[in-house]
């Protein structure tokens, strides 16, 4: 398949041009005029966004276990522009989580068309403090245990892509030293101060979920968690973008202090994509209004916006559209070992690709190189 009269987005910027698609990879990327084939009419082309962390959509939530709900999770992420994802689990029992990632297993080797790719699992917990557990159930916490991840881990055939850990926790950097041999390992839902953030850099983490939620903000004479990551060049940071969890200046602040280091994530729950109303997470109420997801007691539970939108959201805050896109395509990919794959239009990577106008609004989205 051809594909010509485009903008496509390359590691190189925008390029007008077009690209060839065969077994369900790009082939040639090229530019200039060039006629025959699919005509996308001076379109944006760029790479399908990778969601990183994600924890439902549709009314599914990755936790449940269900094969039939997370099939519907990633059918809507694709038709918002994420052809990749990293469903994302809670703090919850052992064999709750294993089951939920046997669901993952099972739809990246038997992927519905139409649906998202699994190209990973992100643990997210339940290895975190208390005092910062936000919507994370406090009754399933536990310190980090090196043997029962690896278990999980294995279970799932090495499927888990980043796992999380609170650095003040006893055992934190042993756990970091052993698990940054499986995966990403990221900071989250901390209260630890700039020592115990550095400390497990130290030991390997190199990621920081969602950053500023969940961990105390910075001061000048306690710089903490995000100062220590700021400083490690290697860390990559998350960002929700929903104009809700961060302010659009503290975006602005977040690009500055992780130059080209920042994902876009989108933290989504089952509510993203439904009605105001009473859901479910973690096995905690979680109720939507007007857009904001909070729990009982008012704390912000997750997100109900998409990456494609968090995206957009960027570039009205000022952040450039090509950083922009490249915090949602590559970076993303790095971060969970896929970018030989997915998160960039280059020959030999999956023809995953988004067609958009100019202010990225999705007009068609393609999964190895299949409309969707």
């Amino acid at each position: 398949m051809r594909f010509t009269n485009a903008k496509v987005f390359t590691p190189h910027g925008f390029v007008r041009g077009g690209f060839t698609v065969e077994d369900g990879r790009f082939c040639e990327i090229f530019a200039g005029e060039c006629s025959g084939g699919v005509d996308l009419g001076g379109a944006c082309v760029i790479p399908g966004l990778v969601d990183i962390h994600t924890h439902g959509a549709a009314g599914a939530d990755f936790s449940d276990g269900d094969l039939a709900g997370l099939e519907r999770m990633a059918a809507h992420l694709a038709k918002c522009g994420v052809t990749s994802f990293a469903p994302t689990s809670m703090t919850l029992p052992y064999e709750v989580l294993a089951a939920a990632f046997q669901t993952a297993v099972e739809l990246r080797d038997k992927r519905p068309a139409g649906c998202a790719r699994v190209m990973g699992i992100h643990m997210e917990g339940p290895y975190f403090s208390e005092k910062k557990k936000g919507a994370q159930n406090g009754a399933y916490l536990k310190l980090p245990d090196p043997e029962g991840f690896r278990k999980l881990y294995e279970g799932c055939g090495g499927l888990v892509r980043i796992v999380d850990v609170a650095p003040e926790l006893e055992g934190a950097a042993p756990f970091t030293e052993a698990a940054r041999e499986l995966c990403t390992v990221s900071v989250a839902h901390t209260d630890a101060d700039y020592e115990a953030a550095k400390a497990v850099y130290a030991a390997g983490a190199s990621h920081l979920t969602h950053l500023y939620n969940a961990m105390p903000g910075i001061h000048h004479r306690k710089p903490g968690v995000i100062g220590a990551a700021s400083e490690c060049e290697n860390v990559a940071a998350e960002l929700i973008c929903d104009g809700l969890h961060v302010h659009p200046s503290a975006v602005r602040m977040a690009f500055r202090l992780f130059p080209g280091r920042i994902c876009l994530i989108s933290d989504s729950l089952r509510c993203c994509g439904m009605p105001d109303g009473e859901y479910e997470l973690g096995g905690q109420q979680v109720f939507l209004s007007g857009g904001v997801a909070r729990l009982a007691d008012g704390t912000i539970a997750g997100a109900a916006s998409d990456l494609g939108r968090d995206m957009r959201n960027a570039v009205a805050f000022g952040i450039p559209r090509e950083e922009a896109i490249l915090a949602a395509t590559i970076r993303p990919a790095q971060e969970i070992g896929r970018a030989h794959e997915i998160g960039s239009i280059e020959k030999g990577k999956l023809a995953d690709f988004v067609v958009c106008d100019e202010d990225l609004n999705p007009s068609a989205v393609y999964i190895g190189g299949e409309k969707v």
